[in-house]
């Protein structure tokens, strides 16, 4: 789960981390009473939007009075920002961060991060911060510092010494970067987050490390444990139908080809979209059904995938092993012929009851165009998005 900056800034607070004095604002003249509570200009005023590229999309804008700060916020509030992280739609600015803008010497790039590999926290760091990091990594990688933290002790001081010196640190700003550190590492942990970014984590004109940009994500699988996290959520910067499969415990994430793919397990998915791609078509989404997928299931993946205007064609994938391939049969009929849906649908069922399955499509009389392996069924999708079947 993502949150917002002004939100990510607050938990950082919480645990001592130093960050910008600022306030959230919904209205212009909110953001006008939030710039005079700051006291004097400049400020900045930040769209708040669950996307990285703000800054290069016009979603950070430097203002010098109040009024200025209205104005310009008054131009951000309702708008869609669209930036490199958000696909062409954008994203909804429901509010604006105003803040104090800082006096900047250095901008440095501190992350944690899960390394599944490694089953550690990796702690990854750069002096190149404020820019683009996956392009630094590409381009410079020797500018990339890291470091995993054993979980039965935490980052060790020395690390952190280390680290420090290698960002440039000197003197108290050593100490400060160690405890700055620890800090983030007890809320990465407190709060079963999964990425704590601070980009920049800026070494202000005094010499002092302040946390400019912060992105907070967290284990979805554990917001249970978390209600003061889960209440952070903000249903307006999420795709509606990636929120509709969650409520039905269906795994979608939105894609911008034109075939729309349902398929249970989460490896056959992404290799159903490899080979879509292979066939020359684009996948119009990942949607896992899961193993005991059901009818109902079925039928709700359907109405998600015909959601998307894009789709032209839908490929059903799926592997019987713990659900029957009849039973789903019998759920792609009653979906198909709830839903009139128009576009072709292509259907390939292995496993377990297979050959009763593929009868009771066959027999059906709807227009379900049968596939009998895996790349059949990529190439029969790819041809009905192009209207060639």
């Amino acid at each position: 789960m993502n949150i917002h900056e002004y939100q990510a800034k607050a938990l950082l607070y919480e645990y001592r981390v130093p960050v910008p004095l600022g306030q959230v604002a919904r209205t212009a003249d909110e953001a006008r009473a939030a710039a005079w509570a700051l006291g004097g200009g400049p400020f900045l005023v930040k769209a708040q939007i669950h996307a990285g590229g703000r800054g290069k999309a016009g979603g950070v804008v430097l203002a010098e009075t109040p009024e200025e700060v209205a104005e310009i916020a008054g131009k951000l509030l309702g708008k869609r920002l669209v930036t490199q992280q958000t696909g062409s739609q954008g994203l909804p600015v429901g509010a604006v961060l105003v803040e104090r803008a800082t006096e900047v010497a250095r901008e440095l790039y501190l992350s944690l991060l899960i390394d599944r590999t490694r089953a550690r926290v990796l702690v990854v760091a750069s002096a190149a911060g404020g820019m683009d990091i996956e392009q630094i990594a590409r381009s410079q990688p020797e500018q990339i510092l890291s470091f995993a933290i054993h979980p039965a002790t935490g980052p060790m001081p020395y690390q952190g010494r280390e680290l420090a010196f290698g960002l440039g640190l000197y003197g108290e700003q050593t100490g400060a970067f160690v405890a700055l550190l620890e800090r983030l590492y007890r809320l990465f942990v407190d709060k079963d987050a999964s990425q704590i970014e601070l980009n920049p984590l800026a070494v202000t004109a005094e010499g002092q490390l302040l946390a400019l940009d912060a992105k907070l994500n967290f284990d979805d699988n554990a917001l249970y444990a978390h209600p003061e996290i889960a209440s952070l959520a903000d249903p307006s910067q999420e795709d509606e139908k990636e929120r509709r499969a969650r409520e039905h415990g269906l795994s979608y994430v939105a894609l911008d080809g034109e075939i729309g793919c349902m398929v249970n397990g989460a490896g056959l998915a992404m290799a159903t979209m490899d080979l879509i791609k292979q066939c020359g078509g684009e996948p119009a989404n990942f949607l896992d059904v899961g193993g005991g997928a059901s009818a109902e299931r079925v039928t709700e993946a359907f109405k998600i995938l015909l959601a998307d205007p894009k789709v032209k064609a839908i490929l059903v994938n799926i592997f019987g092993g713990i659900v029957r391939c009849d039973l789903i049969a019998q759920g792609i009929l009653a979906a198909v012929r709830q839903m009139q849906v128009k576009v072709p649908v292509v259907v390939r069922l292995e496993g377990t009851a297979a050959e009763v399955g593929r009868e009771i499509l066959e027999r059906s009389g709807l227009a379900i165009i049968p596939a009998a392996d895996l790349l059949e069924a990529a190439r029969r999708a790819v041809a009905a998005a192009r209207g060639e079947v």
